[in-house]
């Protein structure tokens, strides 16, 4: 059976007309499992008016792109973006789909398996091409993170799975890269599609919570000592241009809303920096942000756990820290020379 399933295909996420990271990044090990096969890269784009994203696709790393559009697919719903999963892969037999763990891909997902009869494994850290069987082995933590189960799918074919953002690194795009967009036509009719959009509500802050594509976070959690503390974490996230985020104990506690949730049971982010302010370091917390290039902590207890995995600590109280911080990034800025005017031609 595994003979009649070839090339690995990728859904790309897709968010008011961009490619969200999460699908790009699973180009990368995409190619590494095609490679291993001697197969092709695909990348699977659907929406209304996305051709722009399928050529972005091809530059990170796509060796085709299928391409469903129509005014249907204009925003995510369950049963229009199921259907044209199912149908592309009963037509084509992909060797492997990815799937990003994000609300959207743990929603679908699990009911394209059962459409296809196939098993899933979701929320993974690591793949690879399992060299005795020929399936993929699919890497994901346990209990808490205290252990890493590794899962094969033998008996069934395609080879699926959801795979957390931020864990693998997008290519760096090469605009010269070609390949093929095929574009299928896979209508869902209006009566099969059994909710729609009808309002986007931005969050209290005025603005859509992204920590899965943010570069700077600031986080908070129960060492912050009360929900008006956001405030000073809220300024320093502004001051960096980054978002803020939050621990489990500080959503429970309702000082945030669980939009803003980081860890396990949370988004699992991958920012350029990411400072965690008045959290303790349970590995709940810290799986959803090993992948950070650079975390600072700052903690009144010298033996928290967050220091543990930080490369930068500041034993002090936050609510004299941040503010110091603010203050002196802001006293940096000022120093930054302005850009000298445009000159007209």
């Amino acid at each position: 059976m595994m003979g009649e399933y070839k090339n690995v295909f990728v859904y790309i996420e897709t968010e008011r007309g961009r490619a969200k990271h999460v699908g790009l990044e699973l180009l990368t090990p995409a190619g590494e499992l095609a490679a291993a096969r001697g197969e092709k890269v695909v990348g699977v784009v659907i929406g209304d008016d996305v051709k722009a994203v399928a050529k972005d696709v091809i530059a990170y790393g796509a060796d085709e792109v299928l391409l469903v559009e129509g005014p249907e697919y204009r925003d995510y719903t369950t049963d229009g973006y199921a259907n044209v999963i199912t149908r592309l892969v009963e037509k084509h037999q992909p060797s492997v789909l990815l799937i990003g763990a994000t609300n959207n891909g743990r929603d679908f997902g699990p009911r394209v398996a059962c459409r296809l009869q196939v098993g899933m494994t979701a929320d993974v850290t690591e793949l690879r091409i399992d060299e005795t069987s020929g399936c993929v082995a699919w890497t994901k933590p346990g209990y808490g993170d205290a252990l890493m189960a590794v899962i094969l799918c033998p008996d069934t074919w395609p080879q699926m799975g959801t795979v957390r953002p931020g864990v693998f690194q997008k290519r760096k795009p090469d605009p010269n890269r070609t390949g093929e967009i095929i574009t299928e036509t896979i209508p869902t009719p209006t009566r099969e599609i059994r909710t729609k959009l009808v309002e986007l509500i931005q969050t209290s802050t005025g603005a859509q919570v992204n920590l899965e594509e943010a570069e700077v976070i600031v986080a908070g959690g129960r060492g912050l000592g009360k929900a008006e503390n956001f405030s000073c974490l809220e300024e320093l996230a502004a001051v960096l241009g980054g978002a803020v985020g939050a621990s489990r104990a500080a959503t429970d506690a309702g000082w945030i809303s669980h939009a803003h949730l980081i860890g396990q049971t949370g988004k699992t982010v991958a920012p350029r920096l990411y400072i965690a302010c008045g959290i303790s370091g349970a590995v709940q917390h810290t799986a959803g942000i090993l992948a950070s290039d650079t975390i600072v902590a700052i903690n009144q207890d010298p033996n928290a756990q967050i220091f543990d995995v930080a490369h930068y600590g500041i034993v002090g109280d936050l609510v004299e820290v941040i503010p110091a911080l603010v203050k002196e990034l802001k006293e940096k800025e000022k120093e930054i020379p302005a850009p000298p005017p445009a000159v007209k031609k």
